[in-house]
């Protein structure tokens, strides 16, 4: 699916679940998800997929277990938010107060990316990856 501006949403909710090959399975059936890209990790844990309709996406994996650097290692869920400049945009949340939980990194998949709490403590992942790109 290719990226179409207006169309293919920057704002993605990502969701963790204990047993996320079963949660693929039954999004698609239940509520029409089609299987967009998935990384199958090992013992038939889901370490990244996305699921899409039209009009929108789900990043989804499996839970794993508290990882004091990885905020999203056991966490039940949050929002990726795809942005252009992530050092600016970091720098940004940070004057505002945001509470960096994972500074910004490049990570082995080719994106820049950090996360953040809210001021009530919500999770959120913003980023360089496109999950619309050609070849996702």
């Amino acid at each position: 699916m290719a990226r179409t501006p207006n169309v293919n949403p920057s704002v993605i909710p990502a969701i963790k679940y204990q047993d996320a090959p079963k949660a693929i399975d039954w999004l698609q059936q239940a509520f029409g998800f089609a299987r967009h890209f998935v990384v199958e990790g090992e013992g038939g844990r889901i370490d990244h997929a996305q699921l899409a309709r039209p009009g929108g996406m789900v990043m989804l994996g499996s839970r794993g277990k508290p990882d004091p650097k990885n905020p999203w290692s056991d966490a039940r869920g949050g929002v990726y938010v795809v942005v252009q400049d992530v050092d600016a945009h970091h720098d940004r949340a940070k004057a505002a107060g945001a509470e960096i939980v994972m500074p910004l990194r490049d990570t082995d998949y080719g994106a820049r990316e950090y996360s953040a709490r809210d001021f009530e403590g919500n999770l959120w992942s913003f980023g360089t990856y496109d999950p619309w790109a050609e070849g996702k």
